[in-house]
């Protein structure tokens, strides 16, 4: 058996030091995209989407309540007008005629009488808008104690992902400066066999089993692996990954 080359060992040793900063930067990226603080507040903002579709069904009733009300009023207050302004003239004593003061009373008396329906009317608009003013209410105040657990969960996530921001930064620039260290045609094989299997580029060979697919390679193939000179490329015969002995 050929002696092994420490400088070819070292650089594939350093290799799979690499492929576990790797693996720990994929854990934190997954876990960034998985974070419940984001769950919750997607879930948060799902229902205060639902409660502000429902408020706005609820206020465009409200409107048009509110709409209604004021032309009622406002011709009430017209009527109410006509009819004191007629109860002036009647009483005024300008008008002597008594054909049109009776006129003048029908005149007043179906003026009041519009009047009234007309506040009737509006006393079912008023008893109309009172559920209607109360969840509207009970909506805002729905929003208000979604807004606040929203600003909590924002500050909650801000912190996580302010941590996991840290450590990725950390252990991406460790792999950096180790990587930097690393035959750039060695370290570009690592890559390109990190893609193609599924994140994982180079595995330990241990007791005959490839530490990346967990297979057993044949006696024949270990044997074979153990008279390879120190600086061979050596790979799974199961999966392609790069082994390391």
């Amino acid at each position: 058996m050929e002696p092994c080359d420490d400088a070819v060992v070292t650089a594939y040793d350093e290799l799979l030091e690499v492929q576990a900063l790797d693996l720990s930067l994929q854990q934190l990226a997954h876990r960034r995209a998985n974070l419940p603080e984001q769950a919750a507040l997607d879930a948060n903002s799902a229902r205060r989407t639902g409660v502000e579709s429902a408020r706005s069904e609820v206020d465009a009733a409200h409107r048009e309540l509110v709409r209604r009300q004021h032309l009622l009023e406002d011709e009430i207050n017209q009527v109410r007008g006509r009819a004191e302004t007629h109860e002036a003239t009647l009483y005024s004593g300008s008008v002597n005629n008594p054909r049109e003061l009776q006129a003048l009373q029908d005149d007043i008396e179906a003026l009041r009488r519009r009047q009234r329906a007309l506040e009737d009317d509006d006393l079912e608009i008023m008893e109309e808008l009172e559920p209607v003013v109360a969840a509207l209410a009970e909506f805002d105040a729905q929003l208000t104690v979604l807004a606040d657990e929203a600003s909590q969960l924002q500050a909650a996530l801000g912190s996580v992902t302010a941590d996991i921001d840290a450590e990725t930064a950390r252990i991406g620039q460790e792999r950096s400066d180790l990587a930097a260290g690393i035959d750039a045609d060695v370290l570009a094989d690592y890559e390109q066999l990190r893609v193609q299997c599924g994140g994982v580029g180079i595995a330990r060979l241990e007791g005959g089993h490839c530490g990346g697919c967990h297979l057993a390679l044949s006696a024949v193939e270990v044997d074979r692996i153990r008279k390879l000179p120190g600086d061979a490329r050596v790979v799974c015969e199961e999966c392609g990954r790069l082994l390391v002995r």
